[in-house]
């Protein structure tokens, strides 16, 4: 009998160049997305393994945004960051709003 072990290749890249990239799970299911939209924003997803939005993490010329989502994919925390200033956006479990 004769084993052939194939090494695995280890490719160095300087600069990779995509409009969107995906990374997948095992089962070949989206987990996070990075990706340029329509309107010049750029907006990384990261993707729970049901396929729903858990976080989300945006950026333009007017500043950049996060959102994190609780198990309802209701908003837990909206932060904005802009020119005008900066607004922190907290929802407790009973949805009450309270922003810094």
């Amino acid at each position: 009998m004769l084993f052939i072990a194939a090494k695995p290749s280890e490719e160095n890249f300087d600069k990779i160049r995509v409009k969107e990239f995906e990374l997948v799970d095992k089962a070949g299911v989206k987990r996070v997305s990075f990706k340029t939209e329509d309107d010049g924003s750029v907006i990384m997803r990261l993707i729970d393994k049901t396929g729903t939005i858990r976080v989300k993490l945006g950026a333009d010329e007017n500043g950049s945004g996060l959102v994190l989502l609780n198990n309802s994919t209701e908003v837990g925390l909206h932060a904005l960051a802009k020119k005008d200033g900066t607004k922190l956006v907290l929802v407790d479990k009973d949805g009450k709003k309270r922003e810094l």
